[in-house]
């Protein structure tokens, strides 16, 4: 099992949630402005949205997990991109369309450029560059010896 397929993120109004990924650039065939699931069409994995209360019952319709209002839960999403530049035009994407920036981009200690937003429903996400980083034909970012 060495792949992640799909990340699933429970959000709270599916017409919010969709129109502000959109608006930042992923890509879906969904046309409905409320659907009860989306599948973003994502090089090499897909990012999908649900409601949360839903997700929540889907793991355990019994006894559902607690859904946590606020706080950190230790996950982080990152898009990993080719450029400074491209760093900023996102974090500026964000800002224009309902993101929170949780930290301004600047350089950071392992040598790459960096900052974090959160989105609508409070997840976070960094965007990143390194000038030491590759990509492959898929545009998929390139790990080696780390």
């Amino acid at each position: 099992m060495n792949r992640i397929n799909l990340v699933c993120l429970g959000v709270k109004n599916m017409e919010a949630a969709l129109t502000f990924y959109k608006r930042i650039g992923f890509k879906t065939h969904e046309k409905a402005d409320k659907p009860a699931i989306v599948f973003f069409n994502n090089q090499g994995s897909k990012l999908e949205l649900f409601p949360i209360e839903d997700l929540a019952k889907d793991i355990n319709e019994a006894v559902p997990p607690m859904i946590q209002e606020k706080g950190f839960s230790g996950i982080t999403l990152a898009c990993n991109v080719r450029s400074e530049n491209e760093v900023d035009e996102l974090i500026e994407l964000v800002r224009q369309n309902g993101g929170k920036i949780v930290k301004e981009p600047v350089r950071v200690s392992w040598g790459g450029y960096s900052g974090y937003f959160q989105d609508i429903d409070g997840y976070y996400w960094e965007v990143a560059y390194s000038s030491s980083w590759k990509f492959d034909e898929n545009d998929m970012l390139i790990i080696e010896n780390v």
